[in-house]
């Protein structure tokens, strides 16, 4: 049985599509001890292949980080096979605020040194000393409390479509950047104040929490489930949300709109826009933000010579970008010379 993605994005779509079924996109993780992650991987895309399961999943000897969609009437059947491991029972799913059925459109599982990069070494402190998990009206509560540091522990293009009110947000490009820089610009604060974290899910949360509880942060706190569970709280309980604007998301989506609020702006006009978007120059796929007369006008393009090259000729157009590697600069959004309005987070806050 190949145990891999054989069909291409327009003809999943296609499959979707004559479907017809409404699917759901969740997320979920877990550090737990997997002894052989790529037998477990490969019992995870057996079965899910089954049941419809498109995503992007990390899988590691320290646990699963699984961001995916499936159709809603075969729900009950993958929870019950993630029941089967003891380390997934239960496990808390995060179910999207906003559905899109083409959110994946394939199948990767794979296999690596961590389920998340955070340039830790692991063996150096106790990753199971975490910090204290509030839910979302704890959460608002100690958020009001003046001896209480928020931090966004995502990157820049995530905290700024969205984030929460008053939050420090590291204008940096990954995870494992923004942990030296918020030790050293907070370590003042190690006794006197409250340590309150938060990020999409919680995953990086979770190893977040115990690094700065080894660096010696006294009180701890950590938002259980991420952005996405507060989101599903607020709603059923009728709470003030305290978080503003879209929260960025790892699929096709790009984003779930959690308020009304529009606190970004187009990267090429400067006209309130939240919008991401990846040029469609396929060589380049830059992540950006795109007003909808930007987008008309550039052809979805980061940049003038983008829009040259989408003009040429399909096979021109592949023949320019044979051999290039984009993967790790298509988030340098802000960083972009082509980008004509661009906007910085700081980290620095008077407390």
């Amino acid at each position: 049985m190949q145990l891999y993605n054989t069909l291409s994005s327009e003809e999943r779509t296609k499959l979707i599509d004559e479907a017809g079924l409404q699917r759901l996109t969740l997320s979920f993780y877990t550090y737990a001890h997997i002894d052989e992650p790529k037998r477990f991987r490969d019992e995870l895309f057996i079965r899910w292949s089954q049941l419809d399961v498109l995503g992007r999943i990390y899988v590691a000897y320290e646990g699963i980080n699984a961001q995916l969609s499936l159709p809603a009437v075969n729900f009950q059947e993958f929870k019950d096979f993630l029941d089967t491991y003891p380390f997934m029972k239960d496990i808390r799913l995060n179910i999207a605020v906003e559905h899109d059925n083409k959110s994946f459109l394939k199948l990767k599982i794979k296999v690596r040194d961590k389920i998340v990069a955070d340039g830790l070494n692991d063996k150096t402190f106790d990753v199971t000393d975490i910090g204290i998990h509030l839910k979302a009206k704890e959460f608002n509560d100690m958020m009001d409390d003046p001896d209480t540091i928020v931090i966004d522990m995502r990157n820049h293009y995530e905290s700024e479509i969205g984030h929460f009110v008053g939050a420090i947000t590291p204008d940096v490009d990954t995870f494992r950047d923004s942990l030296p820089i918020i030790n050293e610009q907070l370590k003042e604060y190690k006794d006197s104040k409250n340590l309150l974290m938060y990020c999409t899910g919680g995953i990086r949360c979770e190893k977040a929490s115990a690094y700065f509880k080894h660096q010696g942060f006294k009180n701890v706190y950590q938002l259980e489930g991420g952005i996405i569970e507060y989101t599903r709280q607020i709603k059923a309980e009728g709470l003030e949300s305290k978080f503003i604007g879209k929260n960025f998301v790892f699929d096709n989506r790009l984003g779930e709109r959690i308020t009304s609020d529009v606190i970004a702006h187009c990267h090429q006009c400067g006209k309130p826009c939240d919008t991401h978007t990846n040029c469609a120059n396929d060589g380049c796929h830059l992540l950006f933000i795109q007003c909808d007369d930007c987008s008309k006008k550039m052809k979805g393009c980061c940049s003038d010579t983008c829009v040259e090259i989408v003009s040429l000729p399909e096979e021109q157009q592949k023949s320019l970008r044979k051999g290039i590697k984009n993967d790790s600069m298509i988030f340098k959004k802000g960083r972009s010379e082509s980008l004509l309005h661009k906007e910085t987070t700081n980290a620095q806050q008077e407390f």
